[in-house]
């Protein structure tokens, strides 16, 4: 399925390394040709099991998505359309799963810089604004829209920490998929996940293992915690 919302000529403002813009607007296709910084969100959904472990949502990346097609990634993400600010673009988190977020629904963890060029024909610079959302609904009450996601995966933080130090070689993770059905239908399945289904790996910052640690901090009632 075609993705309408990986529109190559969409226009982003490009910045410096700090996300501040430069007044220079640019095509999609090459910002990520060109290796242009730009912003984005991430945006992770993270829950507490009855048992008090804590899991976060990945989202598996359409096929049909210009950069990393097929892998895991933040739960929403999303770039900034020119003109745009953070808070705009938390419309991602409507069309991508179907949940509505304002910003006081969520705890800023920070500002990331990522910088990428080991997929061919793509240097993918973003300046990324990261939050946290905490939720009481389970994974079946999320609508991953398949223009854009093949599968919601729900992975305990403990499970997630020893597949990013390689204390696994895999692991199996509950999975919403939106493959092979119905576009307006979700089924649940197993996955077996390994580390190199992640976007962007190696990672020289371990993202999402830094990110697990800080999930499990909060849980853990620790006040301070940044991406």
């Amino acid at each position: 399925m075609t993705d309408p919302y990986t529109d190559l000529d969409e226009l982003f403002d490009v910045c410096d390394s700090l996300g501040r813009p430069l007044g220079i607007r640019k095509r999609r296709g090459d910002v990520h040709r060109d290796g242009d910084w730009h912003r984005s969100i991430h945006c992770w959904v993270v829950g507490q099991k009855r048992d008090g472990t804590p899991y976060v949502i990945f989202q598996r990346r359409s096929e049909s998505k210009d950069t990393s097609p097929g892998k895991l990634d933040a739960t929403v993400g999303g770039h900034l359309a020119a003109g745009e600010s953070v808070e705009d673009a938390l419309r991602e988190t409507e069309e991508e799963i179907g949940l509505k977020l304002s910003m006081r629904d969520l705890l800023p963890l920070g500002v990331r810089q990522a910088a990428s060029d080991i997929e061919p024909g793509v240097r993918d610079y973003e300046v990324q604004y990261v939050f946290l959302h905490r939720t009481s609904l389970p994974l079946t009450a999320f609508t991953p829209n398949p223009a854009e996601v093949s599968a919601l995966v729900e992975i305990p933080v403990p499970t997630a920490l020893e597949l990013f130090t390689g204390r696994r070689a895999f692991i199996m993770a509950k999975s919403l998929c939106n493959q092979r059905c119905h576009p307006n239908e979700a089924w649940l399945a197993e996955q077996r996940i390994r580390a190199d289904d992640f976007v962007f790996q190696p990672q020289a910052d371990r993202y999402f293992y830094r990110l697990c640690v800080q999930i499990d901090l909060l849980y853990k009632d620790y006040p301070h915690i940044s991406i």
